[in-house]
């Protein structure tokens, strides 16, 4: 079976890197901007990267965009809904709005060990940080062609839904 992922190290970065561990800020739902010294915690979190690979390559941007990831295990310990039957074999096949499913890192086979992406949560971190961090990883992941191409589409299809106030009526 084809390998979705290709190991490389060092601080250079492309769309569909896997990065764990990554400081994220946290605001609370409680966040309120009017409040003096608003509180704002630290987290960290597995997390791929959405900004296109030219654009880092080229310097074009200081923030990039990066999508959390995790295994199925995770997303059902956060959602016990998650774990039921036929949940993640929608999720495979596209139907789940706002998660998109990746291979196991190394045994594709795997289909429990698979990785699930959340489009619905966006962090944007400084290049220059994920940079070191990435370079700090050693051996790492990277999503490989045209699996990438795959991921980037899966967002893109996220972002591009238009709600309608009316659809046409069914045939008869």
């Amino acid at each position: 079976m084809t390998s979705f992922w290709i190991p490389c190290q060092g601080g250079q970065l492309e769309q569909g890197d896997y990065l764990p561990g990554c400081w994220i800020p946290l605001v609370g739902a409680d966040f309120d901007p009017a409040i003096a010294e608003p509180e704002i915690s630290v987290g960290t979190s597995n997390l791929i990267i959405v900004t296109q690979s030219c654009d880092l390559a080229n310097d074009k941007i200081q923030l990039a965009a990066l999508c959390p990831i995790g295994s199925l295990e995770s997303w059902e310990q956060l959602n016990p809904d998650y774990a039921k039957r036929g949940f993640w074999e929608s999720v495979r096949q596209g139907r789940r709005e706002g998660l998109h499913m990746l291979s196991a890192l190394a045994e594709a086979s795997e289909s429990r060990n698979a990785l699930v992406v959340d489009f619905r949560q966006i962090f944007s971190l400084p290049v220059a940080y994920l940079r070191r961090h990435a370079a700090s990883l050693g051996s790492r992941w990277r999503l490989q062609s045209p699996f990438r191409e795959h991921f980037s589409q899966a967002l893109a299809r996220f972002f591009m839904r238009v709600g309608l106030p009316a659809a046409i009526p069914t045939f008869k």
